[in-house]
């Protein structure tokens, strides 16, 4: 087997092309992730390409997102969303329907990403359900994203039956083991049967890893490659970690965002077709990090003006000094990068 000392000299279209033909994919996928430098910009003019052969209008998609609840049945180490201490609420499915109008004829978007902690309760499910149902029925040509975890097959079949168009379920890691370490109250296989439950009833499904978790190797992100690409989604992602306050990862190491940067560009190579997002955890770490996202191969923009404003601090995910960009920056980074964005 050629080691990754055998594998360095080769440019990076070479290496791109092994990549893309699974010839030594290990130690090329290495090989790319730890790319800087010239190299690096290499990689993101590769991934832009691979991305206009799939996107050729360039055009981004921009998504609002509401966080419709914070209670949150897992105890994620490296999220504090669950915290028991963190104050609770749920958007009523009535205001729902009342915002997604505003974000509609005010804003002018047409997809809605409804984000929650991960609950399948039945009520809860039930209303969200009901929201979608009233949405599509008052708004048809919204796109509805729903992204509130685990549930059972049949609370999927009754979502999309409401006309929830998709659904982002991040596997967060594509190796059990690690997986069950950060989600301690999951199991890898009960996740993947529900991403083999959404592709079956027909959602456009999305997923994505976290870059950084403790404990996580190289080998772990070449397998999250594989893992993800070979799914067919229609969205993919990759976010790099960030300790959330108060978890049990508060004091591991964040996440290298320049690794974070050099997945998605390989992910948007090997998947040329499927949305990806530039995170709001990239500019946390890093000055102009979403925009290096789009470079990188990224063309989805997530504006967090969904959620009223007295729940905001409320829905952390790593602490209360969250980045929550807005559509003017989000526009302008776009535009940088040379994406069209919807008027």
């Amino acid at each position: 087997m050629k080691t990754v000392e055998s594998i360095q000299p080769l440019d990076p279209r070479a290496l791109c092309a092994r990549i893309q033909a699974g010839e030594a994919f290990a130690e090329s996928v290495k090989t790319a992730l730890n790319a800087r430098g010239q190299a690096q910009e290499a990689l993101f003019e590769i991934a832009r390409e691979a991305r206009l052969s799939g996107f050729p209008d360039r055009r981004a998609e921009v998504r609002s997102v509401i966080e419709i609840s914070n209670i949150c049945k897992q105890r994620c180490n490296y999220c504090n969303i669950g915290c028991e201490d963190t104050q609770k609420y749920v958007i009523p499915s009535d205001d729902l329907v009342e915002i997604a109008a505003f974000l509609h004829h005010e804003r002018g978007r047409r997809v809605l990403l409804l984000q929650s902690g991960e609950n399948k309760d039945r009520r809860f499910v039930a209303n969200v359900i009901r929201a979608c149902a009233q949405i599509k029925d008052r708004l048809p040509d919204i796109q509805l994203i729903g992204c509130i975890g685990n549930l059972s097959r049949d609370q999927y079949r009754a979502m999309r039956e409401a006309g929830v168009d998709r659904y982002l379920l991040k596997i967060e890691a594509s190796n059990p083991v690690l997986y069950e370490a950060a989600k301690p109250h999951d199991t890898w296989s009960e996740r993947r049967q529900c991403l083999d439950d959404l592709l079956e009833l027909g959602f456009m499904v999305g997923s994505g890893i976290i870059v950084g978790l403790p404990g996580q190797t190289e080998d772990d992100l070449v397998g999250d490659l594989r893992f993800l690409s070979e799914l067919d989604l229609d969205m993919v992602s990759a976010s790099v970690f960030i300790p959330g306050h108060g978890t049990v990862y508060e004091h591991e190491p964040r996440g290298d965002v320049e690794t974070t940067l050099n997945f998605m560009a390989l992910l948007r190579i090997l998947n040329p077709n499927a949305l990806m997002p530039t995170t709001s955890s990239l500019e946390k770490l890093k000055a102009d990090g979403q925009y290096l996202g789009l470079m990188a191969g990224a063309n989805t923009l997530t504006v967090h003006d969904g959620t009223p404003q007295a729940f905001q601090h409320l829905f952390p995910i790593y602490d209360d000094t969250r980045y929550r960009p807005n559509d003017d920056h989000l526009r302008a980074i776009a535009e940088r990068a040379g994406l069209v964005v919807p008027a």
